[in-house]
């Protein structure tokens, strides 16, 4: 194992952050250092941590840091910022609101700028986690840079996904949207002091209610189909084969409420490991990640080996020579005799 690699394993914080720092920018050798971290990965939980700006998403993840550290677990935090299309910078504000944490030996806090990535993640957020991971966290705090209504990649990656929302910003009519129902595991109404906390508590009730009902019938028309293999998601019963899942108020400010979303994470996670529907999640995150290597590989691919057959029919392409479709099929024929 590379000099590197082993001080990452002992768990040394200027050998992380230089991983993590390889692995961003893809450095040369970046792959190989991930190559080798990877039988020690596996061991940290990973909790998702999503929803609208401005909801309190960095606030609630501090809160949540004090609950794992008071536990004696280790503690690492991948934090997505938007980055700037003109200057290519990102204001760190998650840090800024995390700053308490900086001199305690047990969190490692890595902020990462978007780059233009969609999804609400940074193309190495996942990367880095698995450098988190085998450097020995517990807990792997990943908060994205927030949600619309599609940019939902972070419940592919995490193994318990927190949406945090706030009344008053428009989320009675996000509760009705089915990215944002179908994406938690957990849901955290926060600035739950406001007016209009209940009501958005009750139409995101309603909407899981109407939901589950929903999917139980389907499932039952389906021939040979079970629940878990009908819905993206699972969401009938917490007791059963399927996940609901629970709505809290809490006010991260004050820090009040935040105990309630935390036990029900960790009653989450439960049913990730010991339950055959979390199994089967579990398995489906394995194969996208899997996927999404092998996309990000194969692109690389072309850019970098057929460049000039790329721009050239690229070039054809906007003389409206060549349509954009037989252009693909003509790379991927290229790619494949090469």
């Amino acid at each position: 194992m590379s000099e590197i690699g082993s001080r990452v394993l002992s768990g040394e914080t200027p050998a992380i952050a230089r991983a993590c720092r390889a692995v961003d920018d893809r450095l040369p050798g970046y792959r190989e250092l991930l190559q080798e971290l990877f039988p020690h990965t596996g061991r940290a939980w990973l909790i998702g941590i999503t929803g609208n700006p401005g909801a309190g998403k960095s606030t609630l993840t501090d809160r949540l840091i004090i609950r794992f550290r008071s536990a004696g677990q280790r503690v690492a935090v991948v934090a997505v910022d938007p980055t700037s299309p003109f200057s290519g910078g990102a204001i760190l504000g998650d840090r800024i609101r995390m700053q308490r944490h900086f001199e305690d030996e047990g969190v490692f806090i890595r902020s990462l700028a978007t780059r233009g990535a969609l999804g609400g993640l940074s193309r190495s957020a996942m990367d880095v986690a698995r450098v988190l991971d085998a450097s020995g966290a517990d807990v792997i705090l990943v908060e994205t840079v927030g949600v619309g209504q599609d940019e939902l990649e972070i419940t592919r990656a995490a193994h318990s996904t927190l949406v945090v929302l706030s009344p008053g910003m428009g989320d009675d009519i996000q509760a009705i949207k089915a990215g944002i129902l179908e994406i938690a595991d957990v849901f955290a109404v926060n600035k739950a002091d406001r007016d209009g906390a209940d009501a958005t508590v009750r139409d995101l009730e309603l909407m899981l209610a109407l939901g589950s009902d929903i999917f139980s019938k389907a499932a039952a028309k389906t021939p040979g189909h079970t629940a878990a293999s009908v819905a993206p998601r699972p969401s009938a019963s917490a007791q059963g084969a399927h996940w609901v899942p629970p709505v809290h108020k809490c006010i991260a400010s004050r820090d009040s409420g935040i105990d309630a979303v935390l036990d029900d994470l960790r009653r989450h996670r439960v049913w990730v490991t010991e339950t055959p529907a979390g199994k089967l999640r579990a398995q489906e995150r394995a194969r996208e990640a899997l996927i999404g290597y092998l996309r990000d590989s194969l692109s690389q691919k072309i850019v970098s080996t057929l460049s000039d057959e790329l721009d050239a029919l690229v070039a054809r392409v906007e003389a409206r020579e060549l349509d954009p479709y037989a252009a693909c099929d003509q790379l991927l024929a290229q790619l494949t005799r090469d």
